[in-house]
């Protein structure tokens, strides 16, 4: 939307009519201000011009390739993400990712994975990313039931490097920091009492991501979604996401349309409820 200010016509060295019923000098001493007034506005009315239009509603598309470890044992995933700015437009930020996990139970596992991330003005993607980030992290997942009620408490802890970005994004721009996450998933299967093939359930999930320096809370993030277990491999997702973002570059938050499609590798003496939870 582009804001735009009218000032009404100012007097000139001073020279105002005098003829009966015509504006004298109170009048033009309230021109003079509103007049200041009008340009003070101008510095905010340009920028109201220049910035990219908020889209009330984004995308995230999600991909994402498993390797269930047994009981007891080795496993991985790839992951790859697109968002945008706009519903199903304004493609600006994609993400691949990899890691292993290490299951020492059916209740706890660790993983330690890897991941690039791009952040892209949507009006000129050919300007190359205003934000890049490789990142690696460590964590641990611990799961517990309570019948059907399937609780998933996630500990992350990640090192990310910062490289090249725009001169509007300087802040950043080569700077190395941590940030410890907490998920808290719970996923309730309605057709069954466990996620199994041919299984609807509900997936509901809450984020926090913080920084050991200020802002401490740099991202919220509070997920609801609907999903399908169609067999032993292929699991698909649609929900909605809202993020608060408190970073450097940006404040606020955005609802964001989430769909995604997990692909399972089968791997013998592997069969057991597992929670299609995202990696992510």
């Amino acid at each position: 939307m582009i804001a735009s200010y009218s000032c009404p016509p100012i007097a000139v060295n001073g020279l105002v009519p005098s003829t009966d019923g015509l504006p004298g000098h109170g009048f033009l001493k309230k021109v003079r201000r509103l007049a200041g007034f009008c340009l003070f506005l101008l510095p905010y009315a340009a920028q109201a011009q220049t910035q990219p239009p908020s889209q009330p509603l984004g995308t995230w598309l999600i991909g994402t390739v498993q390797l269930p470890a047994r009981e007891r044992g080795w496993g991985g995933f790839v992951e790859g993400q697109v968002r945008s700015n706009a519903l199903f437009d304004q493609v600006n930020y994609y993400e691949v990712k990899g890691g292993i996990s290490y299951d020492l139970g059916p209740a706890f596992s660790a993983m330690v994975a890897t991941g690039r991330y791009h952040t892209y003005n949507f009006r000129d993607l050919a300007d190359g990313p205003q934000v890049l980030e490789t990142r690696l992290w460590e964590q641990i997942t611990m799961s517990q039931n309570v019948e059907r009620l399937k609780f998933e408490h996630r500990y992350r802890v990640e090192q990310r490097w910062f490289g090249e970005s725009t001169p509007e994004n300087q802040a950043i721009q080569g700077r190395f920091r941590n940030r410890v996450r907490y998920r808290m998933n719970l996923m309730i299967p309605l057709n069954a009492m466990t996620i199994q093939p041919r299984t609807v359930f509900v997936s509901i999930y809450d984020e926090l991501f913080l920084n050991f320096k200020a802002p401490h809370l740099e991202r919220n993030r509070v997920y609801a979604g609907l999903g399908y277990q169609i067999d032993r491999n292929w699991i698909i997702q649609a929900g909605w996401v809202n993020q608060y973002d408190q970073a450097p570059v940006s404040i606020g938050d955005k609802n964001n349309v989430v769909l995604s499609v997990m692909y399972r590798l089968h791997r013998k003496n592997g069969e057991r409820e597992r929670l299609p939870t995202q990696v992510d």
